[in-house]
């Protein structure tokens, strides 16, 4: 079972160079260098230069390295893009995404362009026409050569567009956030959360952090450091899940069981689905500490 965790998503302006040095000191499973949201149009190709630039030199340890291009359709897109690809990140992630011919388009370019294949595409759906075509956008990693890893949550975005109300609760986007992880799970790709703006409401922060793990979400992007660490310890597998899910395996690991579609562990009904579900946790919490 292949697991990256990815509980810790944290969005780097690509402009700064102080912020990209000290990324490789943070305790973050994911960075996203940013050359869109977070940089001016005038500095967008310096920034460019800056975050290949640092993918080129390393230093990052484990840490998975996305780089988030400004759409296709921008002055910038297409450069940023083929600079990307021959940087070679883990990822690369592809904004404004509304229909799957976005990421088809993305992938065939990725490949015109020699990307090595490590190198993932990612796509932020932060657009009304996104959410709408949620399975059809996700049903893109069905291709192999699509290199479709991961679906991102712009929250932010989608309030705007929609004229939603931003309340705590998140109660208005509650379904879009649902229906994007069943999108998700369907075609075997991961997804991300979107960001809790008061990075100093720690509370908030980690009430939004528990919902989404809830929800099914794999992590949640960030946008301070202060929040890495508890946002680490909402999506990481609790001592008593990792305990239960190993008595889960060694159970149905037992001569007598090896067959049995339905078991018992301790006075509670177990199927093989929860074998896999207890798998995935092993793995994930094995995963967090390599």
């Amino acid at each position: 079972m292949k697991i990256r965790p990815r509980r810790s998503v944290l969005y780097m302006p690509g402009a700064n160079d102080r912020a990209l040095e000290k990324a490789k000191s943070l305790p973050a499973d994911a960075l996203i260098l940013d050359l869109e949201d977070s940089v001016a149009p005038e500095a967008k190709p310096e920034a460019r230069d800056k975050v290949i630039a640092a993918v080129k030199s390393g230093g990052y340890g484990r840490r998975e390295l996305i780089i988030r291009i400004n759409a296709i359709e921008t002055p910038w897109g297409a450069d940023d893009l083929k600079a990307a690809a021959a940087a070679g990140p883990d990822a690369i992630l592809v904004p404004k995404v509304s229909r799957p011919g976005d990421m088809a388009s993305a992938a065939k370019l990725l490949k015109a362009y020699g990307a090595p294949n490590h190198t993932r595409l990612w796509a932020m759906m932060e657009t009304p026409l996104a959410i709408l075509n949620a399975r059809d956008i996700a049903s893109v990693a069905g291709d192999a050569e699509s290199r479709f890893s991961c679906l991102v949550l712009g929250t932010n975005d989608l309030l705007k567009e929609s004229r939603a109300r931003a309340l705590g609760d998140r109660f208005a986007i509650i379904p879009w956030l649902a229906g994007s992880v069943l999108a998700a799970r369907a075609f075997g790709l991961d997804v991300i959360d979107g960001v809790y703006n008061d990075f100093k409401d720690e509370m908030g922060f980690k009430a939004e952090c528990e919902q989404g793990r809830t929800l099914g979400m794999d992590g949640k992007t960030l946008i301070h450091p202060s929040q890495i660490e508890p946002c680490n310890r909402i999506f990481s597998p609790s001592e008593e899940e990792v305990s239960w899910s190993r008595k889960v395996i060694q159970a149905f690991a037992l001569p007598e069981h090896k067959s049995k579609g339905v078991i018992t562990v301790e006075g509670r009904m177990v199927e093989r689905l929860h074998l896999v579900m207890a798998e995935r946790v092993v793995a994930i919490w094995e995963a967090i500490a390599r």
